[in-house]
Formats: structure tokens, sequence, C-alpha cells
């Protein structure tokens, strides 16, 4: 999922509207205490005020006081994991990245906040209530360790023009997997057979670099049937040739597409927001790619912005809805913290629907709703047409937790880069598919055997 830099492209696009004259605070001011909030800033400036418009409402409400900072997002994981490590902690964070809070809570460093989720149980997705809960390696028990504010997923953004140039219509796109992506390497052909030497059909982040080439591969594993890698009970099911299979055509296929020219060859060295930058320089057709910032980035550039189509998934090749895997953020209270009730009170207003909503909104739908019925009542997720594909994939449609709300075995998967390393094998190496995944299971098994889990 890539953040653009650009802070300024939605300044003035949106008012809030006032949070506290739809919720409520949850203790009375007579217990008036301070809590030290740590919160990742913004993509645009108008997310820290729509924030910073949260929290005065709320100190106006209770008599409770936010000492807040706004930290952009490196400093603000590197700041969090100094402070776990020092025990110097504030009374809330956001995980950051979102796996930390299952890696936090395996080593007992999180307070369990079920009874804050539990005020919005009945409103947050079955993704969302399984994305807050961890497992504790010291107390060896699951809990629910995470707060979740906001998701995302990866839809599919592609270029209308570029498509339409080649020859082929939008309407021609297959419905299932492999065709789909067959259907832009073809693009790719017919617009080289014009001249076109600098397109390439497929934005693929087969990569080691940041948590996209993580999401893509897991993407099209689910494509192929392997959804259930790990499963909600913490195991993992490599030794089920199902899972076998769709991980070797989840390596093989996009590696081949690259091999093949159809993938920009720097590719394997790019970062997060490298895929972005080549996708608005028209470097490609199609871009897999997490949020609609791709979208948002350029909003004011009207011409372009309608000339992108935002898609969600293909179906799978038998012709079955493919879930997307839903990354779920979580705010976390650390254990240490001095004003629990506090940091809690906050986040029960916080993530009161209509609070959330209009903090969701100021961002333009770039982060989408933990609770379906934030979409389904309110008509402006729908309104607009990227908006719309994005909400109707990550919020109405199926999904699925990261794996590591399962495990935090996975996060260490993730943060060193398993799969994307077998899918450099290949391409590097010419190591075949076969070797290069029996490789990543010797890797991953040793991975989760540092990270027992038993009930206790």
């Amino acid at each position: 999922m890539t953040l653009p830099t650009r802070r300024s492209v939605l300044r003035g696009s949106m008012s809030l509207v006032a949070a506290g004259a739809i919720a409520r605070p949850y203790i009375s001011n007579a217990a008036a205490k301070t809590a030290t909030v740590w919160w990742v800033q913004g993509f645009a400036q108008e997310e820290d005020v729509a924030f910073k418009k949260v929290v005065s409402d709320y100190e106006k409400a209770s008599g409770n006081t936010i000492d807040f900072s706004l930290i952009p997002y490196a400093p603000h994981r590197q700041k969090v994991v100094s402070a776990i490590t020092s025990g110097e902690v504030p009374d809330l964070f956001t995980a950051n990245p979102s796996e930390v809070s299952a890696l936090f809570a395996y080593q007992g460093k999180l307070v369990d906040v079920g009874d804050v989720v539990e005020t919005q149980k009945t409103q947050y997705s079955e993704t969302a209530l399984l994305s807050a809960q961890a497992y504790d390696g010291v107390a060896k028990k699951r809990g629910t360790y995470g707060i979740p504010i906001i998701g995302a997923v990866l839809p599919h953004h592609i270029w209308k023009s570029l498509v339409e140039k080649s020859g082929r219509k939008i309407s021609e796109i297959p419905k299932t997997w492999d065709a789909f992506y067959d259907f832009f390497k073809d693009v790719q052909t017919k617009l080289r057979a014009q001249g076109e030497r600098n397109v390439y059909g497929l934005g693929l982040q087969i990569t080691t670099n940041g948590v996209d080439p993580n999401n893509t591969f897991h993407y099209w594993l689910a494509a192929y049937g392997g959804k259930d890698l790990l499963t909600k009970d913490g195991k993992l099911h490599l030794d089920d040739p199902a899972i076998q299979q769709a991980v070797i055509k989840a390596l093989a296929n996009p590696t081949t597409a690259y091999k093949q020219g159809f993938v920009p060859p720097g590719a394997i060295n790019w970062n997060d927001a490298d895929d972005n930058n080549a996708f608005h320089s028209k470097l490609m057709v199609m871009d897999l790619d997490g949020t609609i910032s791709t979208e948002v980035a350029i909003i004011k550039k009207k011409e372009d912005y309608d000339d992108i189509l935002t898609m969600g998934l293909p179906l799978s090749n038998d012709g079955k809805p493919v879930p997307s895997q839903l990354t779920v953020t979580n705010e976390v209270i650390p254990k240490g913290a001095k004003n629990i009730e506090v940091a809690k009170d906050f986040m029960k207003y916080f993530i009161q629907p209509e609070v959330n909503n209009e903090w969701l909104k100021v961002g333009l739908g770039r982060n989408i709703p933990v609770m379906p019925s934030i979409a389904k009542n309110d008509p402006w997720w729908l309104a607009d047409p990227h908006r719309k594909a994005y909400t109707e994939q990550g919020v109405l449609g199926p999904t699925y937790p990261a794996y590591w709300a399962f495990n935090p075995a996975y996060a260490e998967v993730q943060n060193t880069h398993v799969w994307g390393t077998a899918w450099l094998d290949i391409i590097q190496n010419g190591t075949a598919p076969e070797k290069a995944a029996e490789k990543a299971y010797k890797q991953v098994e040793a991975i989760f055997a540092k990270y027992p889990i038993a009930e206790s």
C-alpha cells in the first residue's frame, strides 16, 4: 500500500461535520484526566485537521485532555519501537506497520482492549474483529489487543486511454484471473506494434521492498485457491497439495510475465511509491496496488483522474469470487500506559460510526471503513466511481484478514520477504518455481518454530 507524499492535493476539498454533535464520551467529566496519543500523520493536511477536530470535540464533551502528536509514518514507527523497548510508552498509539500489533501482543506488551471493541462489535466486519485479535505468548491466550480504525485492499488501476489506443475496449476485459492479466499483455503487444516502446502491460510489485510485494503475492495466492495457507487457528497448511500448487502458481505466473517483458524491468527494485510514479507517467497500462491513493494523488488533474478505471478483483479461473486480503490498522494501548481509562474512552468515542465516517471521508476514501454499515448508510462512499469500486471490493465484498492476525510468526515472514525473495530467485537465478517454493517453505517453517502457540 502506497502513500504519496504530495500532501496538498486535498486542501480545501471537504469540511468535517462536528463530531461532538453526534457522539458522546463514555466517562464523566468529574474523572477528567490526560492521555498521551501518538498518531500517524495523515496523507493530506485535511486528515490531520479532521483528527484535531475529533480530539477537540471529545475534549469538550468529556472534560478529558488528549495530548497528541502527529508523526510521519517512518519516524512514528521508530518512536514506537524505541518506546516499547525502553518502557517509556504513551497511552495510545497506531500499530505501525499494522502487523506490530500481533508482535507486541505476543511479547505480552499490550493491554486487552476487548471492552472498547465490544461497544461497536455489531458494527465491525468479521475480518476487522479477527484482525483485532492476537495471541499473547506470555499469558498463553488469545485476546483483543487492537482497536480497528481503517482498512485497505488492493484494487486494479487502469489507463482507459491506453487500452483504447491499443484497439481493445474496456468492455472486453475478461472476468477471470489469468485471462484478465493476459488481456493487458495483449494491450502491450498492440501498443508496441504502434511504436509505443516504453509502455508495459502490467504493474506488479515483484520486489523485496516495502509492503506491496507481500500484498501482491497474497492476492495471487488467493486467486489460485491458496487463501488457507494459514488459518485462524494459527496453523500453517504447507503440506496441503492444493496450497502447494497455489504457491507455485503465485510464484511462477508473475515472474513469467516479468521475464517475458510485460512488467517494467525496474519493478524488481521498486519501493512502495515507485509503482505509483510509474503508473502516473503511463509506464504501464495496469497496476495492482493498495488503496486509491493512485487516483486521489491526481484528483485535481480531472482529465487524468477520469481516465483511470478502478477495478476490483476478477474471478478465479474456475469462476469463483476471489476474496481480498484486508489489511486492518489498529490502535493499541501498551502495558505501562499511565492513563488507560482515558485512552480507552477516547477510542470508544472515536470508533462510533458517525465519528469514524466523517474522519475517513476527509481522505476521500483513501482508507476504507471497517464497519460495513458506514458504506451502506452513507451514499458518499459509492458516489465517485473510484471510491465505489474500492468500497465494493474492500467493504461490501468478501475479505479475509492479513495472516499475522492468526499467528505473529507471519509478521516476520512478511518482514523478511520470504515470497519476494523466491520471486527474485526465479528471475535472477533461473530457479524453478517448485524449487523456489520448497526453499520458501523451509524458511517459513523455521520462522514459525520461533513462535509457539499453546493454549493454557
